[in-house]
């Protein structure tokens, strides 16, 4: 690594733009892991929250709660199971008209039962068992949403007052909010629900609830293999980790076509080397060692920067969030991508020959 440190040393300004060129991708890579988490946590967030272990959808659901339809008889098997929790659940989206000239909310409209596991508060058990009324999340009452409000919900009749707020969540991008079971059926489907309801939350040994759910035909998945039920969640991790992957191939075509051209120049140098007895592999890691120090020196540059950025966007409207394993992951596989970029010119630096090196020599 002596002659590869010197070069660092000596020829600073050639490597400059090089390091600048990795720093602005990483950069880049860091703020779009941030968007990229920032969109998963903005989109299953209250999904995510949730206290159960498992959900239970009607077959061919693929995890999601408009698709699915469950009754009390499916709920029944669950739940007269020892060893198994079960509580139902509804959801859909809903737009909120007020009623006393206050905003209209998008919501994501839970209804769950008052008694139910996942309802852990004391003060939203009484909510959801008491008087019909809507619980939203905390988030709304910053855009002028009051407790005592009134909205008409998803079209209905079915007019609710604002019980309370929450740390909710969010799903598919929308803010939760939370009825009593009862209340999001009649919205759903009127006077005559049928014991209707969209999934199953479950918790317990996951072999008997396995084994439940084949008896009665469910498809039961882990709470993070529902996640892919949420609007937009699969196309969006999907083309963040395309770009993502864009970015690495073009940080190993930069890095490549970069230390060909250096070593293009540095061929009396390497031609001097051989001469004297060094070998290509000792050649060849000196090389690479460089390019190595290089990029993770201008990679820790750019992920510096770029975590400095996500910290002041996540204060705004941008659903950005900062996950360090995240960005260590993103920043690994930068250098890992820089390396096997410098590999390209490996072979040319192997077919030098000292005799024909050292005659071009004034």
């Amino acid at each position: 690594m002596f002659v590869a440190l010197r070069d660092l040393r000596r020829g600073f300004r050639r490597f400059v733009l090089l390091g600048v060129v990795v720093a602005l991708v990483a950069l880049l890579s860091t703020v779009l892991s941030g968007l990229a988490t920032g969109l998963v946590t903005d989109g299953i967030s209250g999904l995510r929250a949730l206290p159960a272990e498992r959900l239970a959808f009607e077959p061919g659901a693929d995890a999601t709660f408009s698709r699915s339809t469950v009754d009390e008889s499916d709920l029944e098997a669950f739940a007269s199971t020892d060893g198994v929790e079960a509580t139902p659940i509804g959801a859909s989206f809903v737009n909120a008209a007020s009623t006393d000239g206050g905003p209209s909310l998008d919501l994501a409209l839970f209804g769950v039962a008052a008694d139910s596991f996942l309802v852990t508060r004391e003060d939203a058990r009484q909510a959801l068992s008491g008087t019909p009324g809507i619980v939203l999340a905390s988030e709304l009452e910053s855009e002028g949403v009051a407790v005592g409000d009134r909205y008409t919900l998803g079209g209905s009749d079915v007019e609710l007052p604002v019980l309370g707020f929450t740390f909710a969540g969010t799903y598919g991008h929308a803010p939760i909010a939370f009825v009593s079971l009862e209340t999001w059926q009649k919205i759903q489907y009127g006077d005559q629900p049928n014991g209707r309801f969209s999934a199953i939350a479950l918790r317990g040994d996951a072999g008997t609830i396995d084994r439940v759910a084949d008896t009665v035909g469910l498809d039961v998945l882990t709470k993070s293999q529902a996640y892919t039920g949420s609007p937009g969640y699969s196309a969006e991790t999907t083309t963040m980790t395309l770009i993502r992957a864009f970015l690495l191939v073009i940080s190993a075509l930069v890095v490549g076509a970069f230390f060909t051209v250096l070593t293009v120049q540095r061929t009396r140098q390497i031609g001097l080397l051989k001469a004297m007895g060094a070998s290509n592999g000792y050649i060849a890691r000196d090389s690479v060692g460089q390019m190595t120090i290089l990029v993770a020196a201008a990679t820790v540059v750019g992920v510096g920067i770029g975590i400095g950025v996500v910290a002041l966007l996540s204060g705004g409207d941008a659903p950005v969030e900062l996950d360090l394993r995240a960005v260590a992951t993103v920043a690994l596989l930068l250098v890992a991508s820089g390396v096997v970029g410098s590999l390209f010119a490996i072979r040319r630096i192997t077919q030098i020959e000292p005799a024909i090196a050292l005659g071009v020599e004034p």
